[in-house]
């Protein structure tokens, strides 16, 4: 193949990005450096070591701790970074040596496929194992490090978020890397920032959907246990533990490993099938996911909570609801791609040869998993009472979220169906929450 040819057939696979979401590279630029800024605010503004939740303003203390170069050395916790690596190293291992089958994911632009090691649950069973066997040994003091060392540990993720987002932006140059067609702009802000490479990886080992599941939602899990013990420390045991964090517990662990079950399930999403792997998908994955989901339970060390067995049922079935929601409108998605319709569904035939649902959970809303997702996230804000608005920052989070992900999928779809998404959104005009949006 002569090189003029190689270039025009890379051009084709990688074809140049003319279309910015975030507001471009500013905004890249702007997320790039507020996603570690929030990570470290929702820390210091919601916290008994600054003095609460949120503690008392004071700009002239807060001005001369970011002028004394003594407060920035104390963000980086040498145990703790070598903790985080540890961890890392752990996960990888448990990638490595757990057994899995190896499934195929959608069709590359290439024409060929991807493989994708399927053990993500077993590494959280085997880590849950674990943390019980130490727990069993050592009692529930032997993980109140986590408590105690946590800005350190944010700092880690964040450094091993920037070495990810570097190394993949500097190795998707290489010759043969297929591109995200989102991620190729030419401005290495954006680039950096949105993921140039589709699938970078290391080996077999694809650096995306690893991330995706595994070391930072695990550790989200281990950090809501970790929690519990500091609690369990502070009130004589874990027998003391208050139902406010039990129920965090319960709730974000099944969240945890239920998506961990449902690991096949990432690899139709748009992460995976649409989006490059930079610095926007690592810090999330990172240090976003584990450090910041875990803000109820790091509220309800120093803020013990009662709520009785009337409100605990009441958030219980909040939270039932909204799994109902999510479980069955993606269980009707997922059997609706793979030919199945046991339900009889409603579905509009396109030009394009595909169908699209217009009945059950589909019919309500085009995105009715997104509504139980909010309505889980709401349920696990609620232990924590309403003395502050800090801990419903996830709520808010999430919603912003997924309304700026239902946007992106609107308008891919009206590129890719044309008339024909017109008229769907005609038969199914709600969003994501019927008659509100």
């Amino acid at each position: 193949m002569s090189s003029s040819s190689s270039s025009k057939t890379a051009s084709e696979l990688n074809p140049r990005t003319t279309h910015y979401e975030f507001l471009g590279p500013p905004g890249a630029f702007a997320i790039t450096f507020g996603v570690p800024f929030m990570t470290y605010a929702l820390f210091f503004g919601c916290s008994e070591q600054t003095g609460g939740c949120p503690p008392t303003i004071d700009t002239a203390y807060i001005l001369d701790s970011l002028s004394n170069p003594e407060w920035w050395k104390g963000l980086w916790d040498t145990q703790a970074f070598l903790f985080y690596l540890a961890w890392y190293a752990f996960i990888v291992a448990a990638w490595l040596v757990l057994p899995g089958d190896w499934i195929e994911g959608t069709i590359l632009r290439t024409g060929g496929k991807k493989k994708y090691k399927i053990n993500a649950f077993s590494t959280g069973l085997l880590t849950l194992g674990i943390t019980t066997g130490i727990l069993y040994r050592y009692g529930p003091q032997a993980l109140t490090f986590v408590y105690d060392k946590w800005v350190g540990l944010v700092t880690a993720a964040l450094v091993m978020s920037v070495a990810q987002g570097i190394g993949c932006y500097v190795a998707s140059h290489r010759q043969g890397a297929l591109l995200a067609l989102g991620g190729n702009s030419g401005n290495p802000i954006y680039d950096f920032y949105i993921g140039r490479e589709l699938n970078p990886s290391i080996g077999s080992l694809d650096l995306k959907s690893f991330n995706e599941l595994r070391p930072g939602l695990i550790l989200w899990a281990v950090i809501d246990i970790a929690m519990a013990c500091e609690q369990a420390v502070r009130r004589g045991g874990l027998a003391n533990v208050t139902d406010s964090m039990w129920l965090v517990l319960a709730f974000q662990g099944w969240y945890v490993f239920d998506a961990l079950y449902n690991e096949p399930a990432i690899f139709t999403t748009m992460d995976i099938t649409t989006d490059g792997f930079g610095f926007m998908l690592a810090v999330g994955d990172l240090a976003w996911v584990p450090f910041v989901y875990s803000l109820q339970a790091r509220y309800l060390v120093f803020n013990q909570i009662e709520l009785g067995p009337v409100k605990t049922a009441a958030v219980v079935t909040v939270n039932l609801l909204g799994y109902y929601i999510f479980r069955a409108s993606n269980g009707e998605k997922n059997d609706f791609r793979n030919g199945k319709n046991p339900k009889n569904l409603q579905f509009m035939q396109t030009e394009r040869g595909t169908k699209l649902l217009t009945s059950g959970w589909w019919g309500r809303s085009r995105h009715p998993n997104y509504m139980g997702d909010l309505l889980m996230a709401f349920a696990w804000s609620l232990p924590t009472g309403f003395n502050t608005p800090i801990t419903y920052f996830y709520v808010i989070y999430f919603a912003v979220l997924l309304i700026h992900r239902e946007r992106r999928d609107d308008e891919a779809c009206e590129k890719k169906y044309g008339k024909d998404w017109k008229k769907y959104k005609e038969l199914v005009p709600w969003r994501i929450v019927p008659y509100v949006y």
